[in-house]
């Protein structure tokens, strides 16, 4: 009875072992499936950063390498130098076109402003030479009206004259007849004789009118010529004048050239634009190196990323800005803090589902494949404050989405 008894303990015991298990399963199951549901967790990851190739914008030898292969370096650190000397003397050769070309804008502004001057002389001239023209027009009729008066007089002088000698020639007969005396005859005579001088006297002023007329005539054509003279040399003057535009125009290129002679120098020393690591060096001092051409590649290490394939049903649990954990397979118990910083929106389609898309009409797979794996698209998490020597590109990693 005993032993019954103690058979039933056992097998009760065993019982209520045997639910505990199974409700601890279930309940463990319930756990992981919650934490898969809203914790969505995935080890397809990758860790990735940023990288760039360097490669110098000038071309000379090195003369100066200041790195190693997988160095960690600062910004602002010399990562190596290239000769200067060639571009030292294309700054000094820019630099000294440049100045003369600015000795040349001022010889010509120099010259510009004499011919400006002699412009304004050629200005003057014309205006004295038109006051000339019309002093010597004031003249000419002046002369005129001389003239004409001493053709009246000549008029005047000969009418005299005239009445004179016929009064002469009127009485000298008549003395030998007693009906005039000697003295009237002289005096008639004397008389005579008076206006023949005045008449010879007018005369002689009219001729000396004319002759300053014709002088005054000749000076007014002289000024009238001298007149066009003066415009032709101001005009002359004027187009001699020219401008510096032609060589203020090429200060511009002359400035550009000097920036690019002192761009160029400055760029022979190259320094790291960012923390980042030196890796794929290949090159060594001496060496000749091209412009564009990659001398080695850094890889920034201010930020890291762990891009983690989710597959297609989880990615609604997932938004920018959620909490998520890290692990790399380096250093697989430690924790990294990271966000999500973004979602894919796309990835490559499969050509065995969806058929290849080209020129035409779609080529659509006529098989069908019965098991259909859920796509997986990148959530990019990225790190918070990573380590610069923990990290490496395409290391595997483990990313568990916390939520907010």
């Amino acid at each position: 009875m005993a032993r019954d008894t103690g058979w039933n303990f056992h097998k009760i015991l065993g019982w209520l072992l045997s639910a505990g298990i199974v409700s601890g399963a279930a309940a463990l199951g319930l756990v992981v499936l919650f934490h898969t549901k809203y914790y969505p967790r995935t080890d397809d990851a990758t860790v990735l950063a940023n990288f760039i190739g360097m490669a110098p914008q000038v071309e000379g030898r090195i003369i100066r390498l200041s790195v190693r292969d997988n160095q960690f370096v600062r910004q602002g650190d010399l990562l190596f130098e290239i000769d200067p000397r060639p571009f030292q003397y294309a700054l000094q050769r820019t630099v000294s076109e440049q100045a003369a070309l600015e000795g040349e804008i001022e010889d010509e502004r120099r010259r510009i402003a004499a011919l400006v001057s002699a412009v304004s002389v050629a200005e003057a001239n014309i205006e004295s030479s038109k006051a000339d023209v019309d002093r010597w027009a004031a003249a000419v009729e002046q002369s005129r009206a001389d003239v004409s008066n001493a053709e009246q007089g000549v008029v005047r002088a000969r009418a005299e004259w005239t009445y004179a000698d016929s009064n002469l020639r009127r009485i000298e007969p008549l003395l030998a007849k007693q009906f005039v005396t000697a003295d009237q005859v002289d005096r008639a005579r004397a008389t005579e004789i008076a206006e023949s001088q005045a008449l010879k006297q007018a005369s002689s002023q009219l001729r000396l009118a004319q002759a300053a007329l014709t002088a005054s005539k000749a000076q007014y054509q002289n000024s009238l010529a001298v007149v066009r003279q003066s415009q032709a040399q101001h005009q002359q003057s004027q187009h001699a004048v020219t401008t510096l535009e032609p060589l203020i125009n090429q200060r511009g290129a002359r400035e550009a050239a000097v920036k690019k002679a002192r761009y160029d120098l400055e760029n022979c020393r190259v320094v790291a634009p960012f923390d980042a690591r030196v890796t794929n060096l290949t090159i060594s001092e001496g060496a000749y190196a091209h412009v564009g051409q990659q001398i080695f590649t850094m890889i920034d290490a201010r930020t890291w990323w762990a891009v983690a394939n989710f597959r297609e049903g989880q990615l609604k649990r997932i938004t920018p800005g959620m909490q998520a954990d890290v692990y790399v397979m380096s250093r697989p118990n430690i924790r990294f803090s990271g966000v999500v910083d973004s979602i894919g929106f796309g990835v490559t389609p499969d050509a065995d589902v969806v058929g290849r898309f080209g020129t035409g009409l779609p080529d659509v797979q006529r098989t069908l494949n019965w098991v259909r794996l859920a796509s997986r698209f990148p959530v990019r998490v990225r790190v918070r404050n990573p380590p610069p020597d923990l990290f490496r590109i395409s290391e595997s990693a483990v990313v568990i989405v916390r939520g907010h």
